[in-house]
């Protein structure tokens, strides 16, 4: 997504029983036209990127937006989180909420809300942050799913690292989960796999998109089930978040390539299945450069020792995962490899930590694909850097103005701050604290991730 003025984009997920030639857990209904139009609310202080979305999605001829189902005004929220959240969330409240409101009254069961945003800009994360905390006051049953936009290492924002902490110590308020794509393996994959020469950042969302596609497209979701699933949304976070404090969840897809490379080339199962793992081991992003020499500890091995192997450089614990397969043969397909105890902490049953959703039906033509969802160790380095960088700023006060005049105080900097770092700490600890034996424990572990 582009660094500043992304907008928020409110899917919402349910049942419309009366809608015909669309999936039962579709985020769409039917107009007479007979054209899908997407069950979501578009939300943006600036009236451009809403007009272009709008357009786009109308001039394909397969789907459209609503067109009274947006939200925009003449000014834009400045780069500036406090802006957004403090500012035009509560001045927009009720416009906003009614929109929503009257979407949600479109489905015969509501099962929840999937919110697309970025994390560096002002209307895209505070104004993101607040829409979501309220759509939590108001449909506290409703599951609610954040996509949220990782932003670049080195980004033009350069407020960026305060936006990013605030946005993200909020959203853990009020959250189910949050699905997180981060710019830079975007922008990798854009280059090399995809042989992209001129990066634009439709490039970067086309590639997002695939990755949602992937994993949201309907699918089986148990063996043997004869209907796709009717609540995506609750299996995916019945899968994935066994644990309220953890909720942050990773996407890896493969294979994913230009459509020149796509015709010359084949696919096996045993092949996507061994590098798909490796990719969760070795925490790569994509399927190029993966590190094949990160090893599990081995599974056989006393509680005492698997601790202190395991933190061996690089290996990526998990705490759950979710593997999505689409295309032929898919019953046949051997996933016992994700079954390691090894790869899991050790407070969780293999059993439960792992699950795989299954459909014959290929995805974008792909004869065979795969996508693994992750709630594992993945972001706990790109979390230390952001808040390392946000606390350096924060020391010397640099910026700090920019959010006290529009309310939020160097005491809610304070809040944040803590929350996050306290993130790393329980993550380390909920991984091994059954692991006592190991000589060092959980604080060492505490300190090194």
């Amino acid at each position: 997504m582009r660094p500043g003025g992304a907008p928020v984009a409110v899917v919402l997920r349910g049942i419309k029983s009366k809608v015909k030639n669309v999936s039962s857990h579709s985020a769409a209904c039917e107009e007479k036209t007979g054209v899908p139009v997407a069950r979501a609310v578009l939300i943006d202080m600036e009236p451009k990127v809403i007009s272009q979305t709008l357009s786009m999605a109308a001039r394909s001829g397969c789907w459209k937006y609503d067109h009274q189902s947006h939200f925009c005004q003449k000014q834009g929220s400045g780069n500036n989180w406090a802006n957004g959240y403090s500012v035009h969330g509560p001045r927009h409240k009720d416009a906003i909420m009614n929109l929503v409101q009257k979407e949600a009254e479109k489905c015969d069961r509501l099962s929840g809300f999937f919110t697309v945003m970025s994390m560096a800009g002002g209307t895209g994360s505070g104004m993101g942050a607040f829409v979501t905390q309220c759509l939590r006051d108001a449909f506290p049953a409703s599951f609610i799913l954040n996509q949220v936009v990782w932003p670049y290492g080195t980004g033009e924002v350069i407020v960026q690292n305060y936006n990013s902490v605030l946005t993200l110590s909020h959203l853990y308020q009020s959250s189910d989960a949050l699905l997180v794509h981060e710019n830079d393996a975007i922008h990798k994959i854009c280059a090399q796999l995809m042989n992209i020469k001129q990066i634009s950042f439709r490039d970067v969302n086309r590639v997002i998109a695939h990755q949602l596609g992937s994993v949201f497209q309907p699918t089986h979701t148990s063996e043997g089930a004869v209907r796709y699933s009717r609540n995506p949304l609750g299996d995916l976070m019945e899968s994935l978040v066994p644990h309220p404090e953890f909720k942050m969840l990773g996407l890896r897809n493969i294979p994913q390539m230009s459509e020149n490379s796509l015709a010359y080339s084949t696919f096996t199962w045993p092949g996507l299945i061994k590098h798909l793992r490796q990719m969760l081991i070795a925490n790569a992003k994509m399927e190029e450069g993966i590190n094949w020499q990160v090893r599990p500890p081995l599974s056989g091995l006393p509680v005492s020792q698997k601790c202190c192997l395991s933190r061996a450089p690089h290996f990526n614990t998990s705490i759950a995962n979710l593997v999505i397969l689409r295309g032929k043969d898919v019953q046949s397909v051997d996933v016992g490899g994700f079954r390691d105890a090894a790869l899991y902490t050790s407070w969780l049953n293999p059993q439960d930590a792992f699950n795989v959703w299954k459909t014959p039906r290929a995805f974008n033509k792909y004869e065979k694909s795969a996508a693994l969802v992750s709630n594992s160790q993945f972001l706990l380095k790109p979390l230390d850097d952001i808040v390392g960088k946000a606390w350096n700023m924060f020391a010397s006060k640099a910026y700090v103005h920019q959010y006290t005049k529009f309310g939020i105080e160097e005491e809610d900097f304070l809040d944040c701050f803590t929350a996050l770092e306290q993130y790393p700490q329980s993550k380390a600890f909920c991984i091994s604290f059954q692991d006592r034996n190991c000589s060092d424990g959980p604080r060492v572990q505490a300190e090194q991730w």
